[in-house]
């Protein structure tokens, strides 16, 4: 199923037929499949509705190299509620999928009833992430390393030599740049969300209005989004709760899924 505007055509599945709407968005390098086993697990009572991010699966923009807009993002989402007629949602993002799922929360807060974010990219900026996307010549040289990337790697194994970055954080940049798909990926996500940004005391406050419920999932382990850069924004919103599992940053979904079958009585929509 697609909410398709023109030649853009945001590509997005249905599990589930109960009463309560669930818009799931996933992290960098996977699929909407990636949230089958938590459908399942979240209920019969919840149908939920996910989501390939731009540049995922069959999702696909219609210029694939213009920086997609909170604007423009928040109209295709409001037309798939529109055309599916959800009143009210719940949203469930990880990593990456973050950034819509806030957005979402950002444009539709009075029909938001609970939010849980895994390891959510998007709250606190990463250094890395700057440097690749918002200098206008480190984008360039991020984008010859798509066809030529030896001299990025050269530099990444520099880094890991040096012990400048975290060895497990450089094997992660590595193995997401090991063919020129996932290169190409990388670099049309980065640069293409690079717009997706929030002002968190802005943010803060919407969420604050209700309050709405927000459940953080986050890793000790996890050297991507590591949970302490997460912890001020945690602490200013007035209904936040966090399980802290003992795991890193790539299979959290499964930790996750894992978590709420040992606790399906404290944990639920």
């Amino acid at each position: 199923m697609f909410v398709e505007a023109g030649r853009t055509r945001l590509h997005y599945q249905r599990y589930g037929t109960g009463p309560r709407a669930v818009l799931a968005f996933h992290g960098y390098g996977q699929g909407e499949g990636h949230w089958r086993g938590m459908a399942a697990i979240l209920g019969s009572d919840v149908t939920l509705y996910a989501f390939d991010l731009f540049y995922h699966g069959p999702s696909q923009l219609a210029k694939a190299d213009a920086p997609l807009t909170k604007k423009r993002l928040s109209e295709l989402l409001g037309q798939f509620l529109e055309e599916n007629d959800v009143q009210s949602f719940g949203l469930l993002a990880f990593s990456m999928g973050a950034k819509y799922a806030l957005t979402a929360a950002e444009y539709f807060p009075e029909r938001v009833e609970q939010i849980w974010l895994i390891a959510p990219d998007g709250i606190r900026t990463q250094f890395w992430y700057s440097l690749a996307t918002y200098p206008p010549w480190m984008r360039g040289v991020l984008g010859r390393a798509v066809l030529r990337p030896q001299r990025l790697l050269r530099f990444l194994d520099v880094l890991q030599e040096r012990r400048l970055v975290n060895t497990n954080l450089v094997r992660f940049a590595q193995w997401q740049l090991d063919s020129r798909e996932k290169r190409l990926r990388v670099y049309r996500s980065w640069v293409g969300f690079r717009k997706l940004v929030f002002d968190l005391k802005h943010l803060a406050a919407i969420l604050n209005r209700r309050p709405t419920p927000v459940t953080f999932f986050l890793g000790k382990h996890d050297r991507v989004i590591p949970h302490a850069g997460l912890q001020e924004f945690i602490r200013s919103l007035t209904n936040a709760h966090t399980v802290l599992l003992d795991a890193g940053h790539a299979g959290l979904i499964y930790d996750v899924a894992a978590y709420l079958r040992r606790h399906s009585e404290e944990v639920r929509w």
